[in-house]
């Protein structure tokens, strides 16, 4: 068993913020693990040690950014006093940040051949983890006397999951949704009664 120590994880992080900057910088296709290895100030064999191959790599740094978002919005959805207002601004966060994440933006310009299926029909991990942060989110509410407490809730998260995908994929619609007021409206008025919508009052 591998022993992880402050240095491994130090280690790791740097080579995860060097392979995040190259991605956004020359896309995934056109960097190599020893130009991970370099940016990070490490050889190519700590990169393998810690990491494994490109692609598991690769995977790491999507694992990482879908942490850290999922943790911005539940820490920017928590201090809301309303359930209505946590599901909402939960919904216009996670929206607006993909759409303006600069990793996403530069895959999808520079490599949409391989950057679109791992957004739709291999995204089954993403939604996986989404459905559980947002069912976490939903938890938090009840917990905090804003919800009644449901056995259903995973299902309606993943509703609204799955709502929140097709609008990140497919930005462009006939709903005027340009930035994220208009998100938060939206979210208001069609994504809380998905959620809410025949419970009893908390």
């Amino acid at each position: 068993m591998v022993q992880v120590t402050t240095s491994t994880t130090d280690s790791t992080e740097r080579i995860l913020d060097a392979a995040l900057a190259l991605f956004e910088d020359v896309g995934i296709r056109r960097t190599t693990l020893e130009d991970i290895a370099r940016r990070a100030g490490v050889d190519r064999v700590t990169v393998y040690r810690r990491l494994g191959s490109k692609s598991d790599v690769v995977e790491a740094v999507n694992a990482r950014e879908a942490r850290r978002i999922f943790a911005l919005v539940f820490d920017t959805a928590s201090k809301s006093a309303t359930a209505a207002d946590r599901i909402a601004v939960g919904f216009a966060t996670v929206v607006h940040r993909l759409w303006t994440h600069a990793l996403i933006n530069r895959l999808l310009r520079l490599e949409p051949e391989s950057s679109l299926p791992k957004m739709t029909t291999e995204a089954t991990e993403l939604i996986r983890i989404a459905v559980a942060g947002t069912v976490e989110m939903l938890e938090q509410a009840v917990r905090d006397d804003l919800l009644p407490p449901a056995d259903d809730y995973p299902a309606r998260a993943e509703i609204m999951v799955r709502l929140a995908h097709s609008f990140i994929v497919t930005p462009q619609g006939h709903l005027p949704l340009a930035d994220e007021a208009d998100l938060l409206d939206f979210a208001r008025a069609y994504v809380v009664p998905i959620i809410t919508g025949g419970l009893s009052p908390a």
